[in-house]
């Protein structure tokens, strides 16, 4: 199995019980997580080496999330500890027309303040045969940003194969550079691309029609779209748009397209009536995608592979995707009837 490292802020998540809203008891729940943690913490459990490369500070709270990352079978040892602070979130769980709330505290945090040369590029990558970022690390600060270049200058440098989720997060691009300054030049680096159906012009820049997500989508409007960004970015092996469609917080359409340099290909189509939680969804999707690239002989099955492990992670509370693969695979052959398994 490939090796991956993925590189991101983990942070502490902080959420009312069930469906309450924020403060209406005075209890938080607690649990870590951070776009590109969840990847690897996914992958991990498929059986893969995965290591997370951040910056947490030297406190009980950042030895907390390291302590979590292990016990999930996540490689440690490329994490630098400085720093004050870990950056938390607030999020309060949607239900019906009512929509999922998150709340960013995470100004100067470790991986905020972070900048190039604090990561040794070539130990942390030791090893490895893919490299994983997002667009939100970019999105913390300028340094943030830089380092962000740096690590996937070094990563191709290093002959890894790199993906890039692009992952746009409004509330965070507040330092000044808009997003498609910043994430253009990333994404020229990437072999595999992963968006959703609005992020090529939030993040990139580019002009797209799009699809309204609060209806049906037509997966083959997104033909055009990706063969323009395939265009744009010549580097790109691969770019995979995840398809939400939003009928209420409770439930969701959700499904994906593939397009390669040979080809482009529908995904399954989940309609989940009952989201638990959808945070993390995205990236059980790349997990999967990852995953199924290695595990599988064609695009196709790694697809539907990808769709099935993001459509069981809505149904697990947190940040990460704890579903197994013999789980992900049953669903992925058609058997998605949630009966008692005894």
């Amino acid at each position: 199995m490939k090796s991956v490292a993925a590189f991101g802020e983990i942070m502490l998540r902080l959420s009312p019980p069930g469906h309450e809203r924020f403060f209406q008891s005075p209890r938080l729940q607690t649990y870590f997580g951070g776009g590109e943690a969840n990847v690897v913490a996914s992958l991990a459990q498929l059986g893969h080496a995965a290591r997370l490369i951040t910056v947490l500070p030297p406190n009980e709270i950042g030895s907390a999330a390291v302590r979590e990352l292990r016990m999930l079978g996540v490689d440690t040892g490329a994490i630098v500890r400085k720093g004050s602070r870990m950056g938390i979130y607030f999020s309060e769980t949607g239900a019906n027309q009512k929509p999922t709330q998150v709340v960013y505290d995470r100004a100067g945090s470790a991986i905020a303040a972070a900048g190039p040369g604090d990561i040794d590029w070539g130990r942390s990558l030791a090893g490895m045969d893919w490299f994983h970022i997002t667009g939100i690390t970019p999105a913390l600060s300028r340094s943030a940003a830089d380092l962000s270049l740096e690590a996937v200058r070094a990563a191709k440098a290093a002959g890894l194969t790199v993906s890039v989720d692009l992952n746009f997060r409004a509330k965070l691009w507040n330092y000044g550079v808009a997003a498609p300054e910043v994430m253009s030049e990333i994404f020229r680096f990437a072999d595999v691309g992963i968006a959703n159906e609005e992020e090529f012009q939030k993040s990139l820049g580019l002009e797209v029609a799009l699809p309204n997500p609060s209806g049906r989508l037509d997966p083959s409007l997104y033909e055009a779209i990706t063969d323009t960004v395939m265009s744009r970015f010549p580097n790109l092996a691969k770019v995979a748009v995840t398809l939400r469609e939003n009928m209420s917080a409770d439930r969701n359409g959700w499904s994906a397209v593939l397009r390669t340099r040979s080809g482009f290909l529908t995904g399954p189509r989940y309609e989940i009536m009952d989201v638990v939680d959808r945070i993390g969804g995205g990236d059980a999707f790349v997990a999967g995608l990852i995953h199924g690239f290695d595990a599988f002989p064609t695009d196709a099955e790694a697809l539907a592979f990808a769709l099935a492990a993001s459509c069981l992670k809505h149904s697990i509370p947190g940040d990460f995707n704890l579903a197994s693969e013999r789980e992900i695979l049953v669903l992925m052959r058609g058997d998605g009837s949630g009966r008692v398994r005894r």
